[in-house]
């Protein structure tokens, strides 16, 4: 896979919720962290600000997607006067709220009266996977919608809100599917909006480096292979020196010490997710024996490869629910 999908793909448990509410003006509520989710906020329809909880309210327009990459507490009103309410809605213990993809409305509308529509949902995140590129992003991604602005982006919002407004045969498969496909839409629009050049460092920058941008997907893509740094600089057509220089600089790490990590948290993943013996395993991700694998992996996260597959399976992580997050 390329590094955009493997970022996705590492951190990604559980299934990603999502739920299509409408608010009766006036209103305004407080949405409570969850460890270990990211979630998004879309306007649909009406007045909507956006209350950060350290930081003044900003308006968001229809269309606006906001994205919360870390664990997140923040509100939304139709109005900054509006007084802002803590739970008005539990989804856990609340008849309005069942376990479905599109909850119902957050209340009662006169007839005539104003109403705010919002597309929301959640992802769950394995924290001991995190990837830099998603700790690199700021606490708050803000997407304003304008005409002819990531068309695709605003495609994937409208087949999601038309899966949840009208299910039909196959909305349990297609919205997930869609979620994560917004997911990495909402990434690439913020990737793309960031200037390049002028010493800008971090994830942006080397993605939209074509040399380093280039090393990493060999990385990830072939993960076992005996990649050197002369290797990776000779596939990024730089020297040995400047590579390592320019990569370090960029990507936070050394190329070895990134090659390292990267093969041991796909470990991890085909861990979790497969049968495989640690000898395959360790094959997969470029060791020449399982002990060696072993050693790494124990190096790494302080657990053995074996005690690590059990672990996972055992501790049952649930499903999360969008809503926990969201509403």
């Amino acid at each position: 896979m390329d590094v955009l999908s493997d970022v996705i793909a590492v951190m990604r448990t559980g299934e990603p919720r999502s739920a299509l509410v409408e608010w009766p003006v006036p209103w305004g509520q407080w949405f409570r962290t969850v460890p270990g989710a990211a979630g998004f906020q879309i306007v649909l329809r009406g007045p909507c600000w956006f209350i950060p909880e350290d930081g003044a309210p900003f308006p968001l327009a229809v269309g606006d997607v906001v994205f919360l990459p870390h664990e997140s507490r923040h509100g939304l009103a139709d109005a900054p006067s509006t007084p802002v309410a803590d739970h008005v809605c539990d989804p856990q213990e609340d008849v309005r709220f069942e376990r479905r993809y599109a909850a119902a409305p957050a209340g009662r509308a006169r007839a005539g009266s104003p109403v705010t529509v919002t597309l929301c949902g959640a992802y769950q995140l394995d924290a001991a996977r995190a990837h830099p590129l998603l700790n690199d992003l700021p606490p708050l991604l803000h997407l304003p919608a304008r005409p002819g602005h990531h068309p695709r982006l605003r495609a994937a919002v409208d087949l999601l809100r038309a899966e949840l407004e009208e299910p039909q045969p196959g909305t349990g498969a297609l919205v997930p599917a869609l979620l994560d496909t917004l997911l990495l839409y909402i990434l690439r629009a913020w990737l793309a909006d960031q200037p390049v050049g002028g010493g800008a460092t971090g994830w942006a920058a080397a993605l939209a480096d074509p040399a380093i941008s280039a090393a990493l997907e060999a990385i990830h893509r072939d993960p076992a292979h005996p990649w050197s740094v002369a290797g990776l600089g000779a596939h990024a057509g730089l020297s040995r020196a400047a590579f390592s220089r320019r990569f370090t600089a960029l990507v936070g790490r050394p190329p070895l010490t990134y090659l390292t990590w990267w093969r041991l948290t796909t470990a991890m993943r085909l861990l979790r997710d497969s049968d495989a013996p640690l000898s395959v395993v360790a094959g997969q991700v470029g060791y020449g024996s399982e002990f060696a694998f072993a050693n790494a992996f124990k190096r790494e996260f302080d657990l053995a490869p074996g005690r690590y597959r059990r672990d996972s399976r055992s501790s049952g992580r649930p499903n999360l629910d969008a809503t926990d997050m969201m509403i």
